[in-house]
C-alpha cells in the first residue's frame, strides 16, 4: 500500500510538468499516411478504420487496431511512442500499449492512455485508463484534487480535458521499466511506477504492440506521425 500511495503522490506532482525530451532521429515510423500496411484491425467492426489526408481515422463501432509490422517484430517493452490525434466533437478513443490482437472485444492485456476531450466519460485525455485517471466531470459533485478508491484507483481532478477537439495534439508514452509516463503537448500528466504487489491480471508492465480504438459510431478520432523509439 505504500508504495501505491508514493507512486500516486509522484502522479500528482508530475502532473503539469514540462517535458525535457525532444523528438529525435532515432524514432522509426510505424504508419506510411497512406495505407494500413502493418496494421490489423478486429473481426468486430473493421471496417471503423481508414486512412484520410494522411491520417489513420477511426470511426464507427466499437473496434480495435494493433500494430502487426516489422518494426520492433510488433514487441515492444521499453520504448516511447510519439503520434498526433485530433479528436472531433465529444469523441472517445484510446491508445493502447504492450497489448496483443485479439478478434473482438475490449482488449485484455495491456494499458490504454485515454483519447478524450468532451466525450461523456470524464477520464479524459492523458489518463493511464482506469489507474491514474485525469478526471473532469460535467456534472462534478465535489471537489478534490486527488482521490483514491477502494480498488486503489487515482482520480486527479481537473477543470478540463488537456486536449481540445478539433485540434491536433502531440502524445508521448513512455515505458521505462516499471514506470509509465504519458505527456500531452510536452506536459506530464501521468508518471505512474508499478507497485511490487500490483495484481490487475494481464494489465501490467510487460511487453507487447501498440494499438488504436475505435469506441463507438458517434465518435471519431485522428492519429497521425505515429513513430516509435526504442528505449532497450
Amino acid at each position: 500500500m505504500k508504495s501505491f500511495l508514493l507512486s500516486m503522490l509522484v502522479c500528482l506532482l508530475a502532473y503539469g510538468a514540462e517535458a525535457q525530451e525532444a523528438v529525435s532521429n532515432d524514432f522509426v515510423s510505424l504508419f506510411d499516411g497512406k495505407t494500413l500496411n502493418g496494421w490489423t484491425a478486429t473481426k468486430e467492426n473493421e471496417k471503423s478504420f481508414f486512412v484520410k489526408d494522411g491520417a489513420l481515422v477511426c470511426k464507427g463501432g466499437r473496434a480495435h487496431i494493433f500494430y502487426t509490422g516489422k518494426v520492433g517484430n510488433a514487441d515492444f517493452k521499453n520504448f516511447e511512442l510519439s503520434l498526433k490525434v485530433k479528436t472531433l466533437s465529444a469523441s472517445n478513443s484510446g491508445v493502447y500499449f504492450h497489448t496483443a490482437y485479439q478478434k473482438k472485444g475490449w482488449p485484455s492485456a495491456g494499458f490504454e492512455a485515454q483519447v478524450n476531450a468532451t466525450h461523456g466519460d470524464p477520464r479524459k485525455t492523458g489518463s493511464l485508463y482506469g489507474i491514474v485517471n485525469i478526471w473532469a466531470p460535467t456534472d462534478a459533485k465535489e471537489s478534490f484534487v486527488v482521490r483514491v478508491d477502494e480498488k486503489q484507483e487515482v482520480f486527479i481532478m481537473q477543470p478540463k480535458a488537456p486536449s481540445t477537439d478539433g485540434e491536433w495534439f502531440d502524445y508521448h508514452i513512455i515505458v521505462q521499466d516499471k514506470t509509465i509516463t504519458i505527456k500531452v503537448n510536452g506536459m506530464t500528466t501521468v508518471e505512474w511506477t508499478q507497485p511490487k504487489d500490483w495484481s490487475k491480471g494481464e494489465r501490467k508492465i510487460g511487453r507487447g504492440t501498440v494499438g488504436f480504438q475505435a469506441h463507438d459510431p458517434t465518435c471519431e478520432v485522428l492519429y497521425k506521425d505515429i513513430k516509435i523509439k526504442m528505449l532497450e
